[in-house]
């Protein structure tokens, strides 16, 4: 990779993250903000020592592939039955609200109908990392808290599927509407094919080699990636085929061991996705996109402690709690990130755009975190009396 070669480009890439998320942690930060600092700092606009981001952004979408299917590996069918009925309405109608002011921000800076629109959804959206990861576990106060948080982050990531498919229909050619039909249509059957196998195959040599770890790490690898390109060849993402493979195996047994081996596979990615973030990142159109970038976050960091606390209290939870959890749930989401790479990708919008949405999510995850773990109990508190894992 540019004139040092990959491996000194993965050196300093994993070096400066351990060092760049040890400050982090010592500011009360969200350790992925590291990452992406990381990535301007070393990338072309930076200190030019990586140069070539765009191959480390290639290797990175493995992680988010992971990332989909461990979403999957989480969701499984029962519970999202027993989300169904508080949690939905308050995300669905937390989400319109959030829409509606992402898009008027938008509109009102002159962004292109399309653009409002994408811009409007990406606001639906709150961190899984900063909602899950600074909640502590050990409380029977933070458990329930923390399935609430998590009730509204799994709805949301379903809605963030239907958006991410949809992405994935745009731009092959002309027949917008055909093209997102068909993406549509294909969806069952991968679903279809992805069951029988995983009913017929995958489960039987689950159940006939559960013993042997290294085998079933392969074979969930496997299954991941078999999916996944069969989801290509179908016409779809990589990821939905991700996302897909996961849920088909939730209901399994071995699900939670699956999900386990694979997090320090998927963690290993994400660095380089969110460094690649970083380093594509043009620093010469700060100025042009820093104030609708200021105005959208301030709008998620207002607004969505107060909608939540509000539609939480009138579900019949304790203010307390309701405005806990709305500060918890109060910044953008790192879905939000990859929904702007692929929408530009795509050229649904344009890269100025994408810039802008990385920049307000990012602000978002530098004050929510400092909001949080001053005001909350988190893991990673610098006093004893905040600190709870």
């Amino acid at each position: 990779m540019g004139s040092h070669g990959i491996e000194f480009s993965i050196f300093l890439i994993f070096t400066g993250a351990a060092i760049l998320a040890t400050l982090a942690l010592y500011a009360r930060q969200a350790i992925i903000v590291a990452y992406i600092v990381l990535g301007v700092i070393l990338g072309p606009w930076g200190m030019g020592l990586v140069d070539d981001p765009e191959l480390i952004a290639d290797i990175s979408h493995i992680g988010i592939v992971f990332l989909l299917y461990l979403l999957g590996l989480d969701l499984f069918p029962q519970e999202l039955w027993k989300m169904l009925g508080e949690a939905l309405w308050v995300t669905l109608l937390s989400s319109f609200i959030f829409f509606a002011a992402g898009f008027a921000i938008a509109y009102g800076f002159s962004y292109p109908l399309p653009e409002a629109v994408l811009i409007g959804s990406i606001m639906m959206f709150s961190s899984t990392i900063i909602g899950v990861k600074l909640l502590p576990t050990t409380a029977l106060h933070h458990r329930h808290t923390g399935q609430m948080i998590i009730s509204v982050l799994l709805i949301q990531d379903l809605i963030a599927i239907i958006i991410l498919l949809m992405l994935q229909g745009y731009g092959k050619n002309d027949r917008l509407l055909v093209d997102i039909t068909m993406q549509i249509l294909t969806l069952p059957l991968l679903i279809l094919i992805s069951w029988l196998v995983e009913r017929y195959v995958i489960v039987r040599l689950i159940n006939r080699f559960d013993q042997i770890h290294e085998f079933i790490f392969l074979l969930a690898i496997a299954w991941c990636l078999a999916i996944a390109e069969l989801a290509v060849i179908l016409g779809l993402s990589r990821e939905i085929g991700a996302f897909i493979a996961g849920i088909t195996l939730a209901s399994s047994p071995i699900a939670l061991f699956i999900t386990m081996k694979l997090k320090p596979l998927r963690d290993f990615f994400l660095v380089l996705f969110f460094f690649s973030l970083g380093a594509s990142f043009n620093l010469d159109i700060v100025s042009k996109i820093m104030l609708p970038a200021a105005a959208l976050a301030a709008c998620a960091l207002v607004l969505k402690p107060v909608i939540f606390e509000k539609l939480f209290v009138k579900a019949h939870e304790k203010r307390a709690i309701s405005r806990e959890v709305g500060y918890r749930l109060g910044q953008i989401s790192e879905f939000s990130f990859l929904i702007a790479v692929l929408a530009a990708e795509a050229r649904f919008i344009q890269q100025e755009t994408s810039y802008m949405i990385q920049l307000a999510t990012l602000i978002t995850f530098i004050i929510s975190s400092c909001i949080v773990v001053l005001n909350y109990r988190t893991p990673i508190a610098t006093s004893d009396r905040m600190r709870r894992d």
